[in-house]
């Protein structure tokens, strides 16, 4: 709590100041809030955003926007991810800016990053540095950008978590909504109507999207071609694999590839 505290009164110093941080400083804290939208670049790996409703997943090479007073806690799933923190002050401007949202990070933008990438601190009105972030800021909607859609719904309910668990263990395997019924000793209604009521999500979107985000750390390992990733991840047909992470992730695998090796 002590840590938690000390992130916050950080942040929220100075009310008018834009803040840059470049450490994990919110790595495994409580769920928390400050009262400035924060902008969360993330390149090396991937970040997980938990909510009270659900996970999102953040990979390399992609930015989160997260809206003022917006509960959230952060984790990061590997050492040698690199984090950048910008903390905006001010009234939010609507739309964009009042979303929780996703975004891959542009040329325009990284180069953006690039020209401060030794800004550390406290930048104040009157400063061209806070000027340049500040543009920064309102440049991030005139991009336009899809926003990447991978989010799983949580819940508080055991028995479904318990077989969610399982899902997670046996990805690679044919998975049916029959089979996950008969091996958790529940009817396919009954299961049904759990991840209904529960995650308000089916249960082969549950699966589609736990597959499109082992995948995704499987090309950040590196370590396996395409063809091996899809058939790990429960894929016996490579163009069924490359559609459904396009429907997801809004790119093909080869593209997120290229960009998170960057």
């Amino acid at each position: 709590m002590k840590l938690l505290k000390r992130v916050i009164a950080s942040v929220d110093q100075y009310p008018e100041s834009i803040l840059v941080v470049r450490q994990q400083t919110e790595q495994r804290l409580p769920s928390h809030q400050h009262d400035k939208a924060q902008l969360l670049l993330v390149f090396g790996g991937i970040a997980y955003l938990q909510t009270r409703e659900r996970d999102f997943y953040i990979p390399s090479n992609h930015y989160l926007w997260i809206p003022k007073n917006y509960p959230h806690n952060l984790m990061f799933n590997t050492q040698d991810l690199h984090i950048i923190n910008i903390y905006f002050p001010g009234k939010s401007l609507g739309g964009f800016y009042d979303e929780m949202g996703i975004y891959p990070v542009s040329k325009l933008l990284s180069e953006m990053l690039s020209f401060s990438e030794k800004w550390q601190g406290n930048y104040f009105k009157g400063s061209w540095e806070y000027s340049f972030l500040n543009t920064l800021k309102h440049l991030l909607p005139k991009e336009d950008l899809k926003k990447f859609s991978i989010q799983l719904p949580t819940t508080d309910d055991q028995r479904l978590n318990t077989i969610l668990d399982r899902l997670r263990a046996t990805l690679n395997e044919n998975i049916t909504l029959e089979e996950t019924a008969k091996q958790s000793g529940i009817s396919v209604r009954s299961l049904t109507r759990l991840f209904q009521t529960k995650l308000r999500i089916t249960f082969i979107q549950y699966v589609k999207m736990l597959r499109i985000i082992r995948a995704i750390e499987l090309i950040k390992d590196g370590n396996l071609n395409m063809t091996d990733i899809a058939y790990e991840v429960g894929y016996s047909n490579i163009s069924a694999f490359s559609n459904n992470f396009q429907q997801l992730t809004n790119m093909r695998p080869t593209e997120f590839k290229a960009m998170s090796s960057k």
